[in-house]
C-alpha cells in the first residue's frame, strides 16, 4: 500500500465505524471530500467495504446489491412513518456508493443536513445525469439558507470540482448566490474561508459588487496570507483614493508585498519623505519601492544609506540597502569597515552589501566564517560561493 492511499483507507475505516465526518477527514480541505468519495467507491468495488444500506434499501443480508438491482427503484423505497434518519456516517457512505441508484436515492436524506452539503456538491458533478440533477436541485434549495460556516466548507468543494467535466452546474449556482444574494455571503468567504482559491473568487465578487470601501480592502490585504489576495486587495484599496485610511493599514502589514504597496501609495499621496524609514525594511521589495518613491520626490536613496552607514547607530539593513543601490568604487570601502561592526546584524548586512556590489574579498570572507554570529557566517559562505562552488 502506498503512503498516499494509507490516509484514505483509514478515513474509510473511520467512516465505516460510524464516526462523524469532522473526525474522518479535514472538512476544510476541498480535496479531502473528493478523496473520500473516491476511496469509498474503490473500497466497495474491491470488496474491502460492504455497507448494507438497509435503512435505504429495506433489504437485509449480504446479497442486497443483487436484490436491489432487481428492484431498480427510481426513488427511495417507502418506509414506515416517520422515515428513518440515517446517521451522518451511513448517509455519507450511501452518497459515495459506486451504485448510482444508491447515490441518487440517498440524496433526499441529505436535505437539512449541512454537514453533508459538501458531499452533495460532489454529487452535483456526478457522471450519472439523474444523480447530478437531483444533487443540483438540492444545492439550489440548500445553498441560499446555508450558514457562513457551511458555505465556507462547501464553496471550496464546488470550485475545485469546476475542473471536472460536469462541475459547472454547481459553480453557476454558487456564483449566482454570491453575486445576487446578501453581500455578507461573499464577505464571509473572503474573511473566513481557509481555501485560498475560494478567497480569490470571493474577492473578485466583492470588488465587482463594490461591497468594501478602501479601508476594508486594506484590512483584507493586510490580513490575508495568499499573495494573490494581498496584491489585488491592496491595489483596489489604493485605487479607492482614501490614502488617509488605507496607507497606515498597508504600511503596518506583516507581509512585505502589502507594505510595498503602502509605500508606493505614498507617492500618489505626495508624501515622499515618509518612505525613508522603509529603506531599512526586512522586505527587499519594500526597500525597492521606498527607493523609488524617494527618487520621485527628488531624494537620492544612496545618499540616505551612506549617511545611515556613517551614523553612530547604524540601522540593521542600511549596509544591505547601500549594496542594492550604491556603487562599488564609492561604497565598498565603507561596507568593508562595517564587517567589523560590533552588531552582528550590521556585519551580516555589510557582507550581503559587498556581495551585491561584487566587491567581495575572499580572504576577508574566509575570516568571517569564524564569526560568532551565525548570520554573518551564512552571508560570508554565500559570498564565497563563486570561489567554493
Amino acid at each position: 500500500m502506498s503512503r498516499g492511499t494509507e490516509p484514505r483507507t483509514a478515513a474509510v475505516r473511520r467512516l465505516e465505524r460510524g464516526l462523524p465526518l469532522h473526525r474522518v477527514i479535514d472538512v476544510t480541505r476541498p480535496k479531502a471530500w473528493a478523496d473520500l468519495d473516491e476511496s469509498v467507491r474503490r473500497a466497495a468495488l474491491h470488496g474491502d467495504l460492504n455497507p448494507s444500506h438497509t435503512w435505504l434499501t429495506g433489504t437485509e443480508g449480504t446479497e442486497w446489491r443483487r436484490l436491489w438491482r432487481r428492484q431498480v427503484p427510481a426513488s427511495p423505497p417507502p418506509h414506515p412513518s416517520p422515515p428513518p434518519k440515517p446517521s451522518e456516517a451511513r448517509l455519507a457512505l450511501a452518497l459515495c456508493d459506486p451504485d448510482g441508484r444508491i447515490r441518487e436515492a440517498a440524496l433526499p436524506y441529505a436535505a437539512g443536513r449541512p454537514e453533508l452539503l459538501p458531499l452533495v456538491a460532489v454529487r452535483a458533478a456526478d457522471w450519472a445525469e439523474p444523480v447530478r440533477a437531483r444533487a443540483l436541485a438540492l444545492l439550489r434549495a440548500e445553498l441560499p439558507g446555508a450558514s457562513h460556516e457551511t458555505l465556507a466548507v462547501t464553496a471550496p468543494v464546488i470550485l475545485r470540482l469546476t475542473a471536472r467535466l460536469r462541475g459547472d452546474g454547481a459553480a453557476g449556482l454558487l456564483d449566482g448566490l454570491l453575486r445576487t444574494g446578501p453581500g455578507s455571503a461573499a464577505g464571509a468567504l473572503l474573511l473566513g474561508c481557509r481555501d485560498a482559491a475560494t478567497r480569490r473568487a470571493a474577492l473578485g465578487i466583492v470588488l465587482d459588487r463594490g461591497l468594501y470601501d478602501g479601508l476594508g480592502l486594506a484590512l483584507v490585504a493586510a490580513g490575508d496570507h495568499d499573495p494573490v489576495v494581498q496584491e489585488r486587495a491592496a491595489s483596489a484599496a489604493i485605487a479607492a483614493g482614501e490614502p488617509g485610511a488605507t496607507v497606515p493599514v498597508l504600511l503596518g502589514a506583516r507581509f512585505g508585498r502589502v507594505r510595498a504597496a503602502g509605500v508606493t501609495a505614498l507617492r500618489g499621496a505626495d508624501r515622499h519623505a515618509e518612505a525613508e524609514p522603509y529603506l531599512y525594511d526586512r522586505s527587499g521589495r519594500t526597500r525597492a519601492c521606498a527607493r523609488w518613491v524617494l527618487r520621485r520626490g527628488g531624494t537620492d536613496p544612496a545618499d540616505v544609506y551612506r549617511a545611515a552607514c556613517a551614523a553612530p547607530e547604524v540601522p540593521d539593513r542600511a549596509p544591505l540597502g547601500l549594496g542594492e543601490c550604491g556603487t562599488r568604487a564609492v561604497d565598498a570601502p565603507r561596507l568593508r569597515e562595517l564587517t567589523a561592526h560590533p552588531d552582528g546584524r550590521v556585519r551580516a548586512s555589510a557582507v550581503a552589501g559587498l556581495r551585491l556590489l561584487d566587491a567581495v574579498e575572499p580572504r576577508r570572507m574566509k575570516a568571517l566564517l569564524e564569526d560568532p554570529d551565525p548570520r554573518v557566517v551564512r552571508e560570508a559562505a554565500r559570498a564565497l560561493r563563486p570561489w567554493t562552488g
